[in-house]
Parts: C-alpha cells; sequence; structure tokens
C-alpha cells in the first residue's frame, strides 16, 4: 500500500478517540488503582509531584497518546477488524512495550512492581486502543 493511499485510509475520529482512552486509562491506572504503589516505587513524594507543570505533563502525554494510536492505526491498517484491532494492541502492548521496558528496568534495577504496573498500564492502553481502532 502507498503511503498517500494509507494516510487517506486514517480514520481520524478513532485515532483521537483511541488517544483519549489511553490518556484516561492512565488517569485511573496512575490514580485510584495503581498511584500510591507507583509513587512508593518510583520514591516520590506527593510534594514532588506538585511541583510539575501539570498543563505541560497532561498536554505532552496526550500528543504521545495520539502519536502511539496513529502508530498503532498504520500499524493495523484499513481492513483491521475488531478481533484483529485488539490483538495487534494487545500484542504492541506486551510483545513490544513491555519487553522493551522490561530491559531497560533490569539495567536500571528497577522494581519488578514497577515494571508490572508500567508495563501493564501499556498492555491495557494499547489492547483498547486496538479495540477502538478495530471497531472503527
Amino acid at each position: 500500500m502507498e503511503m498517500e493511499v494509507a494516510f487517506q485510509s486514517l480514520n481520524w475520529l478513532a485515532i483521537f478517540v483511541a488517544a483519549l482512552s489511553a490518556f484516561l486509562i492512565g488517569g485511573v491506572w496512575y490514580g485510584p488503582i495503581f498511584g500510591k504503589s507507583w509513587m512508593q516505587e518510583n520514591n516520590f513524594t506527593e510534594e514532588q509531584l506538585k511541583q510539575r507543570n501539570m498543563g505541560l505533563v497532561f498536554g505532552l502525554s496526550f500528543v504521545l497518546a495520539l502519536f502511539a494510536a496513529f502508530n498503532l492505526a498504520m500499524f493495523i491498517g484499513p481492513e483491521a477488524d475488531l478481533s484483529f484491532g485488539t490483538m495487534a494492541g494487545f500484542l504492541a502492548g506486551l510483545g513490544w512495550v513491555a519487553t522493551m521496558v522490561g530491559i531497560h528496568y533490569l539495567f536500571e534495577m528497577k522494581s519488578f512492581k514497577l515494571f508490572f504496573i508500567n508495563a501493564g498500564y501499556s498492555t491495557v492502553a494499547l489492547t483498547i486502543m486496538g479495540l477502538i481502532l478495530g471497531a472503527w
């Protein structure tokens, strides 16, 4: 498939919704579900986290989620259905992101608990993104 045709076949609304889903999942994942554990594993305090520029953090996080959704849409192609999109998202999360994060964490001597929190988010977020992209 030519790149021009690939770009023309993208469903930009689905890409936006998929990015939004990852952003919202992250809010729940790193908030009420794993927020305290994530803070503890990173040795963060509430005071440290309050020093962040949240507009910049949220803005760039959404841009990165948008790029991830675009990338996944290009990868799965316009013919993907719900099943293929979901499986592709899951395999991208577990097979690429989680494994590469795992390699980093081994060399950086980060905890397995932090690995499971972060790799779990990536796997869940990409699975849902793939589901959305495949469904549309």
